[in-house]
């Protein structure tokens, strides 16, 4: 009887005890339904995000000027490949509240609108893909933009890059520039898909075709505005190419290139190149249509700098640049708040508007909504003037959390009145 009786007392114990660690697991799990949510992929495509509820409110902007925009792309979304579609868009975006759209019209060596400077140079009008090839994309993107009181700005996203295969390429083999080991090659994407060639700076054509597209756009289209972004510069390893040589050696008594890449003067000298392309556009846009909108998204400014010879801190104080983006494309929020905090950012912001590019997802990257709501805080509560979402087709299944970011329509920064007042 008494072995029996202790085992029964064992039992009822024990059983106790798994009723309570139950309990405890519930209340746990009601109180903190995302504690265990981590910032890393979860699935295949972003744009299956569903929409997540109880996320904190964003601040409020300080006024009703805001810079609210959105990268429309042909990589991992289809937005543009369907006239329908990209209607449907833009009137998405605009019940959205977003004020700014920046449609890529150059990616992989060729335009994504009918365009006679490609033509005329390499012998492609558009890129060949037939979802584009009998459109006017852009065409259709600013007359539809413009219905919604969007503005908009097309986006020459890969600058001076170029696919390795490229009928511009093909044509113009001597175009691009290399490596000391005589390379050319990049290559990028998560299955090594993207194999890219960069041209070079130095060169009168390159210089020539990429000033007559933008000078195109700007013509014969009604654009707010043009954007180039941190593709518009050399990475620092570039530049070893014949033509970039033989200039060095006019400019230095015979000497060579230093053989190290990060050499202070050969960096300086090469990004003295980009400059005075940038100075070559900013001229010829400015000639042809002077309230045209020059857009730049690059890297922060060490980086850019350092990495891709882009020294765009003076391209704003020597006036070729009316509107600057940031990318900030950081998972951390105190790495994305340490960079906002940086003193250059409101020293900028004294002559051009200053925004930040989000990350809102990629293909194989979902970026919580959580997170978008923290950066957008963050870039409220430091006075910037707005913010840009890369890209679309990450938006996903969240039409009501970005509602509740956005809640009331905003005016974009005006460019001028911040130029006059910090001038």
């Amino acid at each position: 009887m008494k072995i029996n009786s202790i085992s029964w007392l064992a039992r009822l114990r024990l059983l106790f005890l798994i009723c309570l660690g139950l309990a405890i697991a519930l209340i746990l799990n009601f109180n903190f339904p995302f504690g265990a949510v981590a910032q890393t992929p979860i699935s295949d495509t972003a744009s299956n995000t569903v929409e997540q509820s109880n996320t904190p409110p964003a601040i409020k902007p300080t006024n009703n000027r805001e810079l609210r925009g959105i990268w429309l792309t042909n990589v991992d979304s289809d937005v543009l490949f369907s006239t329908q579609r990209l209607q449907q868009a833009i009137k998405r975006l605009k019940r959205l509240k977003f004020n700014t759209i920046y449609p890529t019209v150059w990616n992989g060596g060729y335009t994504l609108y009918p365009s006679k400077v490609a033509e005329n140079s390499f012998g492609v009008a558009i890129n060949p893909i037939p979802e584009i090839k009998n459109r006017d994309m852009l065409a259709e993107t600013i007359e539809f933009g413009h219905a919604q009181k969007l503005a908009v700005i097309p986006w020459f996203e890969y600058g001076f890059m170029t696919e390795e295969g490229s009928a511009l390429l093909r044509r113009h083999p001597d175009w691009a520039t290399n490596r000391k080991d005589g390379s050319t090659v990049f290559v990028q994407g998560e299955k090594d898909q993207h194999r890219l060639v960069w041209l070079n700076p130095a060169h009168p054509g390159v210089q020539k075709l990429l000033t007559d597209l933008i000078v195109e756009v700007v013509t014969k289209y009604d654009v707010d505005g043009i954007q180039l972004d941190d593709h518009f510069g050399m990475p620092v390893e570039l530049g070893y190419d014949d033509y970039t040589i033989a200039l060095y050696k006019r400019d230095h008594f015979g000497r060579l290139p230093p053989e190290n890449i990060h050499d202070t003067e050969w960096v300086k000298w090469r990004s003295r190149i980009v400059t005075n392309v940038m100075q070559k556009i900013s001229k010829s846009v400015r000639a042809v249509k002077p309230n045209c909108l020059i857009s730049l998204s690059p890297n922060p400014r060490e980086f850019s700098y350092k990495k891709y010879l882009q020294d765009w801190y003076n391209w704003v104080y020597l006036g070729f640049v009316d509107e600057l983006i940031v990318q900030v494309y950081r998972d951390d929020i105190d790495n994305f708040k340490r960079e906002l905090e940086r003193p250059e950012w409101q020293e900028i912001r004294q002559k051009i508007p200053v925004a930040v590019g989000i990350l809102t997802g990629l293909r194989i990257q979902n970026v919580d909504m959580r997170q978008i709501k923290g950066q957008v805080k963050i870039a409220r509560e430091l006075s910037f003037d707005g913010f840009s979402f890369f890209f679309y087709e990450t938006l996903g299944n969240r039409d009501s959390s970005f509602e509740s970011l956005l809640f009331t329509p905003a005016n974009r920064p005006d460019s001028r009145n911040i130029a006059s007042v910090g001038s």
